[in-house]
């Protein structure tokens, strides 16, 4: 799963979905003044997103490492049965596809949890900054007189296809949060992933001897 388009969505889910309203009731009578911003943009160069890249990078390495132990395991055990398997009786051999299926299922279930549970931490390591962020574009907007502020944020689907430069409000964000403006990278961190585990065998079926 790639992380960037999860994070797209928690914006998109959690932040600026329909713009901010960010006017008075007296500003309501005034003029409209539309404004916009690049969340991502922003966010990237909070210092808080070098923590929650970090914390979702060590979170990553220990999903990876449970996976890679579950994949191991499943190796270990399929390289004995492949090597053991002409010596097996078939009550053992059909036994032993069992358990090698049981495992394979196993680890399936765990990569899909796994992405899930990265996906839930890195929107509860987003929550804070998401509402700071909020916090702030609020402020800047009631300060500047504009009655709403869109998302002109590029990845995705993005709400702002043209707007005059003017109307930017991102650097005036980051000023009003003490950063002094500047490229930076979005937060990224790699999707648990290990090489997939060799098919299990198919269960063999018994064949019992019956007696004359």
């Amino acid at each position: 799963m790639n992380l960037v388009k999860i994070f797209r969505l928690t914006l998109a889910a959690a932040l600026l979905t329909a713009g901010t309203l960010a006017a008075t009731s007296a500003q309501a009578q005034a003029p409209l003044k539309i404004g916009y911003t690049d969340v991502q943009y922003v966010l990237a160069q909070m210092p808080e997103s070098k923590q929650i890249e970090s914390e979702l990078k060590t979170y990553n390495d220990q999903l990876a490492a449970q996976l890679k132990s579950k994949s191991g395991e499943f190796e270990t055990k399929l390289k004995a049965y492949q090597q053991g398997g002409p010596t097996m009786t078939d009550v053992v051999k059909a036994d032993k596809e069992k358990e090698l299926q049981g495992l394979q299922q196993s680890i399936q279930e765990f990569q899909r949890s796994a992405e899930q549970s990265l996906q839930q931490k890195q929107q509860t390591l987003l929550k804070p900054a998401l509402d700071k962020l909020q916090k702030n574009i609020d402020i800047v907007a009631n300060e500047n007189g504009f009655t709403y502020i869109f998302n002109s944020d590029g990845g995705g689907s993005p709400l702002l296809l043209h707007a005059p430069k003017d109307g930017d409000i991102s650097d005036l964000v980051l000023k009003k949060m003490g950063i002094t403006p500047g490229a930076a990278a979005p937060i990224k961190s790699g999707p648990v992933a290990t090489p997939a585990p060799a098919a299990a065998p198919a269960a063999s079926k018994t064949k019992t001897k019956t007696k004359k």
